[in-house]
Parts: C-alpha cells; sequence; structure tokens
C-alpha cells in the first residue's frame, strides 16, 4: 500500500515530535552542512548515504524551507540527486519537485493554519506564513483552492479597479 505525502509526513511528525526538517533529518540519518555554495541547496545520494548541502547565506526562513524541500527528496526520491535553485524549483512542474514541495508544505504548514485562515486569499496566507503562493495552494483541498483562487481573482480585481 502506497502512503500519501500527507501521511508519511504526517507519521514523521508523530514520532519525532517536530516539524522541524533539521531534526528530522538528525532522527532519519540524513546528513547535512550549511556552507559557502553556489544554489539554494542540493540532496546527493553517495555510496548509500543521504547528503543535504544548504547555501549559507539564505534567511533562517529560506534555509527551513529549503531543507524541507531537501528532505522531502531524500524520504520520496531517495537515489535522485536534486538541486534546489529558488528562482527556478519551487515553479517547476516535475513529478519530483511537485512532491518535494508538497512535502514541505505539509511539514512547514500546519494544517490548523490552513483551516483557521480558510477565508482569507492566497496571497494574504502567503504573507502571513512567509511561504510562496504556490506552496500554499499545494496544501489546500482542491475545492477550498477553487474557492481562494476565485477569491483572489475578485481581490485583484477590486484592486486593480481602485486605481481607475
Amino acid at each position: 500500500m502506497k502512503h500519501t505525502i500527507k501521511e508519511i509526513v504526517a507519521y514523521y511528525k508523530k514520532i519525532f515530535k517536530t516539524n522541524d526538517p533539521f531534526e528530522q533529518a538528525d532522527f532519519l540519518h540524513i546528513l547535512y552542512q550549511i556552507g559557502n555554495i553556489s544554489i539554494e541547496g542540493c540532496y546527493m545520494y553517495l555510496k548509500n548515504h543521504r547528503y543535504i548541502f544548504i547555501n549559507q547565506n539564505l534567511s533562517e526562513h529560506e534555509m527551513k524551507l529549503v531543507m524541507a524541500h531537501k528532505l522531502g527528496h531524500a524520504v520520496l526520491h531517495r537515489k535522485e540527486n536534486c538541486y534546489f535553485i529558488k528562482s527556478k524549483t519551487l515553479l517547476l512542474n516535475s513529478k519530483n519537485e511537485i512532491e518535494a514541495n508538497k512535502f514541505a508544505m505539509e511539514l512547514l504548514i500546519d494544517d490548523a493554519f490552513l483551516e483557521e485562515n480558510k477565508y482569507l486569499t492566497i496571497g494574504q496566507m502567503s504573507h502571513m506564513s512567509g511561504y510562496c503562493k504556490k506552496l500554499i495552494e499545494l496544501g489546500l483541498k482542491p475545492e477550498t483552492n477553487s474557492l481562494l483562487k476565485a477569491r483572489n481573482c475578485h481581490a485583484i480585481s477590486t484592486e486593480n479597479n481602485l486605481y481607475r
């Protein structure tokens, strides 16, 4: 039986009692290093060991996001090497990148946050959480997502009308 990403993340949160991607990596014996690299992060599988490298110049919030994304690759795509480039990775539509983004979202953004703020636009939730709209959308149920997208369009059109 194949488990969903939501179930996998919920399991790890429960047994490790944390949603911190660095702590989870420690529990999973995934080695990581923060250093001076030219990209935001990368995941590598070498000689039966999993390694994550994170750019030291990122903010703490960005490091957590990149780490959660890379942890998603380490858990879901164990034997595939993956690189994180902020301007590209969060926008990619490949199956592996979408899954890693979903893993990061499930780990970093609680269902309670989404439920408590379900009447806000995706942009407002993005602003409150500090994560991009695309990541927020991954956590929403399809019916909620459609409603919020419609509300977003209305909010944008209302804002545009104010300046005409």
